[in-house]
């Protein structure tokens, strides 16, 4: 498994920068022009000048929960079911539309591999001429599509076994002899489970690409173990194939298809090479041009490059959840304010809310890394984090590099018992 997708895979990282920043400009403009959403959230922005990471990084950040609502407004007021995000309507231009839980409704293009997953397939080990089996579901939500059409761009035939009723994908699996498999890695092991329960062999099932929940070290082995090798892909329904793991299993490793950026969670700050935060992500697509779009989860970038000759940087893979509001003493803190109050004082590199205490006894401790101890800089903090929060609160001043790097804006300490 050495052998790469395309050239893209192996190109330097200053040739990638280059081509990805150069794209970003059109991708900018071509929203501007095609997105009514973004008409308005890139209002006054030059395309021409959006050339670098820098520039990036002072557009707008645009979370799920602004797409949902801009789709729920606009789908009330008789218009547009995309919320002004999708540069098609109906037609020949989108030949399926999804839904995911909120609902969100996402459009699928005509290109080739729209979702860009053959990437991740290929790295997986699956290759042109086998047949695959895919128990992603087909209906509602696009991971089914998202992995079939993949899986027609590398040549391969697909089964689309979907969820649910194990025997019969068992016995499918069995008569086929299909060469990998495709879908969460719980379910692959129920079929596994269910094939030994029933008897039946299945020597043909060597590989698997999984995704949509966790993969831990102790369920990749057990899969090795009865002859699976499984791999995982990061992705979303909005932004299609963000990250894929290769042979190396160190990180995953980023598509060529997005420009990925972490950024503090609350704000849309890049973070240093290495700091936990949340994952922001803009497409290069012309159909869905997503710009700066918040996925919400955690991560960090993993320091050189893949030893199977990738060279585009690689993350650690999922960490958690960015949105760490919480609710004290009957009130939302958002982690928003908490990076407002830090943008207030410079001399803070760091802060991180911790609630404490028992239930109904709520403490709020803003803890913040300074490399200065001013005078009054506590009381100035309590005085701020009151102001934004309308609640009160201790400030503990720490050294730089004391806290944690988890990600974590906000963190709930209190006891639940």
């Amino acid at each position: 498994m050495t052998e790469f997708y395309d050239a893209l895979e192996t190109r330097s990282q200053d040739e990638r920068e280059a081509a990805h920043m150069a794209a970003l400009a059109r991708q900018v403009a071509h929203a501007q022009q095609h997105s009514s959403a973004f008409a308005q959230i890139l209002q006054g922005v030059d395309a021409r000048a959006v050339t670098s990471r820098a520039a990036l990084a002072h557009l707008p950040v645009t979370r799920k929960s602004e797409l949902h609502q801009r789709q729920h407004t606009a789908r009330a007021a008789g218009a547009d079911a995309f919320g002004g995000f999708a540069a098609h309507g109906w037609g020949e231009h989108m030949p399926r539309v999804f839904a995911s839980p909120g609902p969100i409704y996402e459009p699928e293009g005509t290109a080739r591999d729209y979702w860009r997953m053959a990437r991740a397939l290929f790295a997986a080990g699956f290759r042109r001429g086998e047949l695959v089996h895919n128990c992603f579901s087909y209906h509602f939500v696009p991971a089914g599509s998202m992995m079939e059409t993949a899986a027609h761009a590398l040549g391969c035939t697909v089964f689309p076994g979907g969820t649910g009723q194990t025997e019969q994908q068992v016995q499918a699996m069995a008569d086929l002899k299909p060469a990998g498999y495709i879908g969460t890695p719980s379910f692959l092991k129920i079929i596994l489970e269910k094939a030994a329960e029933m008897g039946v062999k299945l020597p043909s099932l060597t590989k698997a690409m999984v995704s949509a929940e966790a993969f831990p070290p102790s369920l990749r082995d057990w899969l090795a173990g009865r002859g699976v090798h499984g791999y995982q892909s990061y992705g979303t329904a909005d932004l299609g194939l963000i990250a894929y793991e290769t042979e190396a299993r160190e990180g995953l490793v980023l598509d060529e298809g997005v420009i990925v950026e972490i950024v503090r969670p609350g704000t849309g700050d890049p973070v240093p090479e290495g700091e936990v935060g949340e994952l922001v992500v803009t497409t290069l697509g012309p159909d869905y041009p997503l710009i700066r779009f918040a996925t919400g989860d955690l991560s960090a970038v993993l320091p050189g490059r893949c030893p199977t000759g990738r060279t585009a940087t690689r993350i650690k893979g999922w960490m958690g959840r960015a949105d760490q509001t919480t609710k004290v003493r009957g009130m939302f803190v958002h982690p928003e304010q908490v990076a407002q109050v830090a943008k207030r004082f410079p001399q803070v590199l760091k802060a991180r809310l911790v609630v404490s205490g028992e239930m109904g006894a709520d403490v709020m401790t803003l803890q913040v890394e300074t490399r200065e101890t001013a005078a009054g800089l506590a009381d100035q903090l309590a005085a701020c984090l009151r102001e934004v929060t309308k609640l009160r609160g201790e400030v503990a001043v720490v050294a730089p590099a004391s806290l944690p790097n988890d990600g974590k804006v906000i963190e709930d300490a209190r006891s639940y018992q």
